[in-house]
């Protein structure tokens, strides 16, 4: 049962002014009893009156507190309250003394001066009419921002997305919720298109508002985004459409008319489909396409015993010899202006990166490395012994607009990265946003060589960049086959390429690195996994619980899925203790010791690194990054994580839904990550997710040993399940289209 109490704010002790935690006192105004108030509760000034409603908490340290969950604020009505409210900081230039002179002149009616009367304020000595003009804006401004706050806590928003949005509209706020609530939806992060539909119902919108309308079409092609797909055919539009919001087809088809001429979609018919796409995704396929064959046309004209001569006098030099095909690689990628490589584990793409590598260093052209993320880049350090920077870095990510998430780069078509050549690697997680941005930032005339495993999971993000470009049939590729003898001594690589071709693996075979784990009950497999993690796996290959095994599990609901396995991970490796803090937020709870991972692109976290005596500092953490909880700090509001790299950032609580724990993550957020030890359950799940490229994806994960816990027969359907979810993308028939426009078509 909550609290209410009404009272006159005494003392401001606390606030952060990015979220609006405040801690404050209050004077209740009943009792006169003084009560510590914490919460979002942006902008409050001693002396102003407030309403607030909260639950009583015990802080260690603080004792008896009031955690609001509500405010109300109502301006001070005494003289002493307009006396504390103007002496506050509230207008800048006037301090307590030039607010005692105001009240003692004008008393209670002080305010009204301020407001409709400030040329009388020069009656004061030390006032002038300049002076005076700014006491009244600045008076006003706060004034309005009251009003504001108050008329967005009606929409039932917290005080937290209330405050986003002031911040956003200022003096607009009003016009902008009463006219088209839907802007929110587009313009305030944190705000989606059900919580503006509300807004709009409560501001007395109709349910047939062209607005209301528009916006449902861009909610339902923002959430095909969000799940991998570029477009979506226009009847299911139209059915999602109608569906959301119980309309007639034909409203949703003038919606679609509308946004065209907007320009907020694109629509048009490829073959007997008509696919409707958000503009940005429509030109982002277009400009990748037509980069993609710019980059492509350029070609090294060299004779074939020139660049054989070269490849035999580096694997003479090197020790190593290359199969076939690795050699074709070799001389594609001295001659080619762009070049794939694909190949699974084992097939020796490593050994042909550092050929290539090799050569070129020694024609003394300027080589840059990237991969999608710190991970993989990571790993690509380690392979080459030459340093990989994520391909955000490498773009120099520099700006991000706070409201929208937006980044902008400062490797763009003005100001492209300096290299002669770039080999980017596990390019099958590279989306289609982040493709289009790195091809705007290559300049004419770099080579560029993208490696990766077709056969992985494709991006997070929307798209399927690497299986689309391979697809077009008109970009050189090079499909790495052989699988060398030292890979064959590996179950973990035979068992991902059998798995591949729809056989099934071999199991605890004597002295192998392929186990699975027979358990019939889900209770019981999840009991196993934990019992794995914490003691059978750390004695049999001498890895670390926390760093050098991790759970991957194919779903995130039920009891196999990540949260299940996270709470009781979390219980078993790094239960509550006594000196340990922990935090609450949305029902996950934070404890220091914890494993997590960052789950979205923050690139203006702050983080810092140390190396020995120095300290380097600068801003972002990414989609895949993990570290572990070294600090929550509940007096601060803040979490400090240790990051894998070495850096440290800190997250303002407000923050944690950038973060979660990582004892156990799905398949799809390992991609680009190796680890010494892989345990996958496999015991059961929605057929849409249990696909034999799911499992080849985990499997490929693990260095040194994978157990799967579960079920044979949960294994043989995954790799008879051979349907992959298939993503609504146009850019392999953008690239053919292109290029056959421009040379003629191509016989396949």
């Amino acid at each position: 049962m909550e609290d209410t109490f009404r009272g006159r704010v005494e003392d401001v002790i606390f606030e952060n002014s990015e979220n609006g935690y405040t801690v404050f006192t209050l004077i209740e105004e009943k009792e006169g009893e003084e009560i510590t108030c914490v919460g979002i509760v942006p902008q409050i000034l001693a002396g102003e009156t407030l309403e607030v409603r909260g639950n009583w908490t015990t802080h260690p340290v603080y004792g008896r507190q009031l955690q609001v969950t509500y405010f109300e604020k109502s301006m001070p009505n005494t003289a002493e309250g307009m006396e504390k409210y103007l002496a506050s900081g509230v207008i800048k230039g006037l301090g307590p003394k030039t607010a005692a002179k105001i009240i003692e002149k004008f008393g209670e009616a002080s305010f009204y001066v301020i407001e409709e009367k400030p040329e009388k304020l020069v009656e004061i000595r030390g006032i002038t009419y300049e002076k005076a003009r700014r006491i009244h804006e600045a008076f006003c401004e706060q004034y309005e921002m009251r009003r504001a706050m108050l008329f967005l806590q009606s929409f039932d928003l917290t005080p937290s997305t209330a405050m986003r949005i002031y911040k956003k509209y200022k003096d607009r706020t009003f016009s902008v919720v009463k006219e088209n609530p839907y802007r929110l939806a587009e313009e305030v992060w944190g705000i989606g298109f059900k919580t503006a539909d509300k807004m709009a119902a409560k501001a007395g919108m109709a349910a047939d508002a062209p607005q209301r309308v528009c916006a449902a079409v861009q909610y339902v092609l923002n959430q095909a985004v969000a799940n991998g797909d570029c477009y979506l055919p226009k009847e299911e539009v139209i059915r999602a459409v109608t569906e959301l919001i119980s309309l007639q087809p034909i409203q949703v088809e003038n919606a679609l008319r509308q946004l065209q001429v907007d320009s907020r979609i694109w629509q048009e018919k490829v073959e007997q489909e008509d696919r409707v796409y958000l503009n940005f995704y429509y030109y982002a396929e277009m400009a990748v396409a037509k980069r993609l064959l710019e980059l492509s046309m350029a070609k090294e004209e060299r004779s074939p015993e020139e660049m054989e001569a070269l490849v035999a006098k580096e694997e003479k030099e090197s020790g190593r010899t290359l199969a076939p095909e690795q050699k074709i690689a070799v001389l594609e990628a001295l001659q080619r202006g762009l070049l794939l490589i694909t190949g699974g584990p084992g097939t020796g793409k490593t050994t042909t990166i550092n050929t290539i590598l090799s050569i070129l260093e020694k024609e003394g052209l300027e080589v840059v490395l990237a991969a999608p993320t710190g991970r993989a880049a990571k790993r690509m350090t380690e392979a080459t012994g030459m340093e990989a920077k994520t391909l955000h870095r490498l773009l120099g990510a520099v700006f991000m607009d706070e409201e929208m998430r937006r980044q902008s780069y400062e490797h763009h078509e003005e100001n492209p990265i300096e290299a002669d050549v770039i080999i980017v690697d596990e390019v099958s997680m590279v989306d289609l946003v982040l493709m289009n941005a790195f091809l705007k930032a290559v300049a004419d005339g770099t080579r560029l060589i993208f490696v990766g495993d077709a056969d992985q999971l494709p991006s997070v993000g929307a798209g399927n960049v690497l299986q689309d470009m391979i697809r077009s049939q008109r970009l050189p590729v090079v499909r790495l086959c052989h699988i060398f003898r030292q890979a064959q001594e590996s179950e973990i690589i035979m068992n991902a390429h059998r798995i591949n071709e729809g056989v099934e693996p071999v199991y605890n075979a004597q002295g192998t690195d392929f186990f699975l784990v027979r358990r019939v009950l889900a209770e019981e497999a999840a009991q196993t996994v934990v019992d794995l993690v914490t003691k059978r796996l750390p004695a049999f290959s001498g890895c670390d619980s926390m760093q050098g095994i991790q759970v991957l599990t194919p779903m995130r609901k039920g009891t196999l899925g990540v949260q299940n396995l996270n709470r009781i991970l979390q219980q078993a490796l790094n239960p509550p203790q006594k000196h340990k803090a922990e935090h609450e937020f949305r029902g996950f709870l934070f404890r220091e010791g914890d494993k997590v991972m960052q789950i979205k692109n923050n690139y203006n976290l702050a983080w810092k690194q140390k190396h020995g005596i120095t300290a380097e500092e600068g801003c972002g953490v990414y989609n895949g990054d993990m570290g572990i909880i070294r600090v929550i700090d509940e007096d601060e509001e803040v979490m400090r994580v240790l990051f894998d790299d070495g850096k440290e950032a800190e997250y303002d609580f407000s923050r944690l839904d950038e973060l979660e724990l990582a004892y156990a993550i799905t398949i799809h957020k390992s991609q680009g990550s190796e680890y010494p030890v892989v345990v996958i359950p496999t015991h059961s799940g929605p057929p849409l997710l249990m696909n034999r490229n799911l499992l080849y994806t985990g499997v490929t994960r693990a260095k040194q040993l994978v157990v799967l816990v579960g079920l044979k027969e949960t294994v043989r359907e995954m790799i008879a399940n051979d349907k992959e979810i298939e993503r609504r993308t146009g850019l392999a028939m953008r690239i053919r289209n292109m290029y056959d426009f421009l040379f003629g078509e191509v016989e396949v």
